[in-house]
């Protein structure tokens, strides 16, 4: 107690006793014993006095400036600011911005003493949480809160920052020559020229754009972003349970949705086109295990593979022999992806013989591996393919996703 008491002293010679117990106590944190700061410095105080007269307060806090006396005002202002945004939430998370001398002078006060108890941003984050959570009636999340409410108290100004609204669910694909995700025009990159009609796009519409549309408007937001397990190519379909999806929401003003209704809404806009399943709400973590399991998935496709030359239904046994695959970055995606070699299992090959020319495929395959050059070979690209193993070129031309099993 003697080491405290003479640092308490330290404390009060320095800011000529202009120190609020709030900023004497939280140095003394957790040395001496209360509740808050606020009881440590109105101890420590009362302790110093026993010995020797303590000077009179007669200004501003040397560190904070009285900042604690004005909490109430500063309450209003963000309840106030809240009220007016519209925004819809369940938990927050408060933060603050304090000039540099209030955080100097905090400084200043540690070195001397050698004590690094409590800090006055935490501090102050700590008593405006407090109170709003009771005001308020919603809860404070460190991890994940809806809105995270900044005090600058360099300008005095409330800065809202609404996070975002993560939605999974899987969609189905009913019709080639849409996209997955929106694609900018590679003519103008997307800002408009008369290639795209001024669209920006390559395509007028994507799997994303046509689901989005109606989560926006149902949450007020200002701007999608998809994360799908994988994606199929534009002319490809996605069928079966459809592929999962988690669909990011940026700055939602509305969350408490009715996800049947939207289900419902969606599906009508996007009739014959796209179609939704299984909406949920889900956490930011989702996002990314959803893109991390594209590759670590088994998927079925169906594909209609056209030969150069006509065969029979007993030669095509030899694809059942299909089995590990060496596949090089095929030469449609080498300017997108990394070259190299992939090495992926094909589980299970049905191989179904529609006249002497054509086939179709049913191939359950470990995630990543790419069907058409599994067909075609990709001039030797892909080892074995169908048309190294039959000795006739073949090509894929239908491509549809059954299942993506996750």
């Amino acid at each position: 107690m003697k080491n405290i008491k003479e640092q308490a002293q330290k404390i009060i010679k320095i800011s000529h006793g202009n120190i609020c117990n709030r900023c004497l106590g939280r140095n003394f944190y957790p040395q001496v014993s209360g509740n808050d700061n606020q009881e440590r410095g109105a101890y420590l105080k009362d302790v110093l006095s026993e010995d020797e007269e303590m000077p009179e307060k007669s200004e501003a806090c040397y560190v904070c400036g009285d900042i604690f006396l004005d909490l109430e005002n500063i309450l209003e202002k963000i309840i106030n600011t809240i009220h007016n945004s519209q925004v819809e939430f369940t938990t927050f998370l408060v933060g603050c911005r304090l000039p540099d001398e209030i955080l100097e002078k905090e400084k200043y006060i540690q070195e001397k003493t050698g004590f690094n108890g409590d800090i006055i941003k935490k501090e102050i984050n700590r008593e405006l949480g407090k109170e709003l959570e009771l005001r308020l009636e919603r809860e404070v999340d460190f991890d994940n809160p809806n809105l995270v409410i900044m005090m600058d108290f360099t300008s005095n100004q409330v800065e809202l920052q609404i996070n975002p609204l993560f939605i999974e669910g899987r969609y189905r694909k009913l019709i080639r020559g849409i996209p997955q995700t929106r694609w900018p025009c590679r003519k103008c990159r997307g800002k408009g020229c008369k290639i795209c009609d001024f669209t920006g796009k390559m395509y007028p519409e994507s799997v994303e754009e046509l689901m989005a549309e109606k989560v926006l408007k149902a949450t007020r937001g200002v701007e999608s972003k998809f994360h799908g397990a994988g994606r199929e190519d534009i002319d490809v379909r996605m069928l079966g349970r459809g592929r999962p999806f988690v669909l990011e929401i940026k700055e939602p003003k509305l969350r408490d949705l009715n996800l049947e209704d939207l289900t419902a809404e969606i599906n009508q806009h996007c009739t014959g086109k796209v179609e939704v399943l299984d909406l949920k709400s889900v956490n930011k973590d989702r996002r990314s295990g959803i893109k991390a399991s594209s590759t670590e998935t088994y998927k079925i496709y169906r594909a209609l593979v056209e030969l150069d030359q006509e065969t029979d239904a007993e030669k095509l046994n030899v694809l059942n022999s299909l089995n590990i695959i060496k596949q090089r970055t095929p030469i449609r995606v080498s300017h997108r992806r990394a070259d190299k070699i992939r090495t992926r299992e094909v589980k299970e090959i049905q191989v179904k013989l529609l006249d002497s020319n054509h086939l179709e495929l049913v191939v359950n395959c470990e995630g990543g591996l790419y069907i058409k050059e599994l067909i075609s070979g990709d001039e030797d690209r892909t080892q074995p393919s169908v048309t190294s193993i039959l000795g006739i070129t073949a090509k894929c031309i239908e491509l549809d996703v059954l299942e993506v099993n996750i």
